[in-house]
């Protein structure tokens, strides 16, 4: 795969690009992987794909914004399942970052929008907030943190025994964003350990220990799956400038779960 021309994109907004094949499973010969890496010279843009036993793979750049340091990368794979992936990457505050775009954007905009969640979109309508200011940091409807939005909801009332403090958020195995006050409800009871990162039911959960009692012995912590939670003060992450939240947010994680070539990946608290 010759990437020359998007190594060009990759310059024009002041990054680097560089792909590589690599050995993989052959029962995973159709995955490809694209992240943030370091050299001797700092943070690059790195895509590998997998050797002879894969499908064929082409990239292309759909959309360039070298002034917001963004550019939208289309990832075609032939043979087998078919399929185009989409990747946001950027510069968000301090860090380089690669985002997957659910839906068919072809600009760098359509990708912001398409990783916007449902109801920050209607915040944002309710507020009218302008086109030009709609994927900024912080406006009337939200602010937004990497990939979390807190959107204001300051009438919600809020059983003080049940706020939490200094509590981590984080999506899957990522640095998490401590919140100085956090109130969770609702949401589906899980069983996570470090072998279910992604948590189990207490069905499942139920059946596996009866089957194997050994499995008790695994660092287990119940949560809750996709529960509707709140955040107020003071928001830290070492990526990213401290935010306020100076009344109670709703805590929405953006869409990037949505897209095909995201692994699935629940919201855990």
């Amino acid at each position: 795969m010759k990437t020359n021309h998007i190594e060009r994109h990759f310059d024009s907004m002041g990054a680097r690009f560089k792909s590589r094949v690599v050995d993989i499973d052959p029962w995973r010969a159709s995955d490809y992987a694209i992240d943030i890496r370091h050299d001797a010279r700092g943070p690059f843009f790195e895509l590998r794909v997998p050797g002879p036993l894969s499908p064929v793979f082409d990239a292309a750049v759909l959309n360039v914004a070298p002034e917001d340091r963004h550019l939208l990368l289309l990832l075609r794979r032939e043979g087998g399942e078919a399929r185009k992936d989409r990747f946001l990457c950027g510069h968000d505050e301090r860090e380089w970052f690669v985002a997957a775009v659910p839906g068919k954007a072809s600009t760098v905009r359509e990708a912001k929008q398409a990783l916007q969640p449902p109801i920050v979109r209607a915040a944002l309508s309710q507020h009218g907030v302008r086109e030009r200011d709609r994927f900024v940091r912080r406006n009337e409807a939200f602010v937004r943190q990497g990939e979390w939005f807190f959107v204001a909801e300051g009438w919600i009332s809020v059983p003080a025994l049940l706020v939490r403090r200094h509590e981590p958020i984080r999506r899957g195995a990522g640095k998490p964003h401590i919140v100085e006050w956090l109130y969770r409800e609702g949401g589906e009871r899980v069983y996570v350990c470090s072998r279910h990162p992604e948590g189990i039911s207490q069905a499942r959960y139920t059946a596996m220990v009866q089957r194997d009692p050994s499995l008790l012995r695994q660092d287990w912590h119940v949560m809750a799956r996709n529960p509707r939670v709140y955040a107020r003060g003071t928001v830290r992450h070492p990526d990213h400038a401290t935010i306020t939240l100076r009344e109670w947010c709703r805590v929405l994680l953006n869409t990037e779960t949505e897209a095909p070539s995201m692994p699935r990946m629940a919201f855990l608290d």
